[in-house]
């Protein structure tokens, strides 16, 4: 029995007048959130010497295209991170050669994050064994459930942004 399923009844028992599935359904969702970063992504991305938030990173400028360069803000806004956080990821990657500061030639207040050779190497490396993993994790599924998964999660993720 899961953690989520465990609390909910607990919480049948001792509060029968709250709606615990509620409680079950939003469990759920963040105990597969804890264990599909527990148990797949952060073991994967340590094999390559990273944090997955420095992962995050590194995969975010690689798919931004040609020239692979974003401005601190737009990384967390795509990654949803406090410019705090972003700050520290960006130290470490930078100190590792996977990414470079620049003056902006645009705006001289401001600054971009370039992904080296060495992160877009590295980033490359990393993906076919990312995307194995998270098919692994998904094989349970047929593409139907995907699909209908995909499309709850969406309408969620709508509904909780608003």
């Amino acid at each position: 029995m899961g953690r989520a399923k465990r609390a909910a009844d607990q919480w049948r028992k001792e509060r029968p007048d709250i709606d615990a599935n509620v409680m079950a359904t939003i469990g759920r969702l963040l105990e597969a959130s804890h264990l599909i970063e527990r148990t797949r992504l952060m073991p994967l991305a340590a094999q390559f010497g990273l944090q997955t938030g420095e992962f995050d990173v590194i995969a975010a400028l690689r798919r931004a295209g040609e020239p692979y360069r974003l401005t601190p803000t737009e990384l967390y806004e795509a990654l949803m991170l406090s410019s705090g956080a972003m700050t520290s990821r960006l130290d470490r990657l930078e100190r590792s050669g996977l990414i470079e500061r620049r003056p902006s030639a645009t705006d001289r207040r401001s600054v971009e994050v370039w992904l080296t050779q060495k992160g877009a190497d590295l980033i490359d490396e990393i993906l076919p064994h990312h995307i194995a993993n998270e098919q692994d994790v998904l094989k349970l599924l047929s593409v139907r459930e995907r699909e209908q998964l995909d499309r709850l999660l969406d309408k969620l993720i709508r509904a909780v942004e608003t």
